[in-house]
């Protein structure tokens, strides 16, 4: 009789381990998904603030002229921009000769008898410039300035990069909703069948005349607990496997925003604790209207 009760108690306990683990398992996937929006996002970034335009100036342009287009290209709109600073550089001709010499062996000077280089400007452009079309707006109006010789950018790479940042973003967007959507389905089964072992449990407390209010908050609580504690330790392994990729992947953590991985650890949180409490709020109510005969 004793074994009996043993084993009955057994029967209708609630699966804390494997609820916790499923939930942990879930939260670790989006997570993971969440680090890899996060380092594709910092790389666009990257790739877009190193969208540049080569000013080449004309051979007989004065320090005046030349510091006048310097100005002219930090005032415009166009001109990226980092903490005020515009992002502009300046290659001489000779700076140029010298890199070009250090690269390829070759000194065109002893055979050209001159340096055919010319002093140029490196303007970095803003991110809402960067498409083909306000491109080449920008290409005319440097062109059209006093002093400037011609305007060189890469326009086929230029349209690549749109265009590949747009699929990639399409694809994620799509993926991460996939997923999301998969996680909560997961996560809401896996309490449904946890909560199955306590109908009986629940049907009990109905028939002692508790108010569903009353049956519902240890359930609540523990399940929002539970998923807390599984977006915790989704969060420790994410962790853990972010330090180990660093250790692995050069430059790696060059990609990494420490305040929008904390968000992310703390989206997790929030995300196992609300799902956890939504899914177990429709199991209860979902028991607590059934009947004696749909419990068996």
């Amino acid at each position: 009789m004793e074994r009996d009760s043993r084993k009955k108690k057994k029967l209708g306990s609630y699966p804390f381990v494997s609820v916790v683990f499923s939930i942990t398992l879930a939260l670790f996937v989006i997570g993971l998904f969440g680090l890899l929006l996060l380092h594709t996002n910092k790389l666009t970034s990257i790739i877009k603030e190193n969208i540049e335009v080569q000013v080449y100036l004309k051979k007989d342009i004065t320090d005046n002229q030349r510091i006048q287009v310097q100005q002219a290209l930090s005032s415009k709109d166009y001109a990226a921009k980092n903490n005020d600073e515009v992002l502009i550089g300046f290659i001489s001709k000779e700076e140029a000769a010298e890199q070009f010499i250090k690269e390829t062996g070759e000194d065109f000077s002893e055979f050209l008898g001159e340096n055919p280089l010319r002093d140029a400007y490196i303007l970095k452009i803003a991110p809402a410039y960067q498409e083909n079309e306000k491109l080449l707006t920008i290409k005319n109006d440097i062109e059209d300035m006093a002093g400037v010789f011609e305007v060189v950018y890469v326009e086929s790479l230029v349209d690549s990069i749109n265009q590949n940042l747009t699929k990639i973003s399409l694809v994620l967007i799509g993926f991460a909703f996939v997923l999301l959507l998969a996680v909560v389905i997961l996560i809401n089964n896996t309490i449904k069948l946890a909560l199955f072992s306590q109908r009986f449990l629940i049907r009990s407390m109905q028939l002692v005349g508790a108010k569903s209010g009353f049956i519902q908050k240890p359930f609540l609580l523990r399940a929002t607990g539970h998923g807390v504690l599984a977006g915790l330790l989704a969060s420790i392994v994410l962790f853990g496997l972010m330090n180990f990729a660093n250790q692995k992947v050069d430059d790696l953590s060059n990609l990494q925003e420490t305040d929008k991985i904390l968000i992310l650890f703390g989206g997790l949180l929030i995300v196992g604790g609300v799902i956890g409490f939504f899914s177990t709020y429709r199991a209860i109510k979902k028991y607590l209207r059934m009947s004696l005969d749909e419990l068996y």
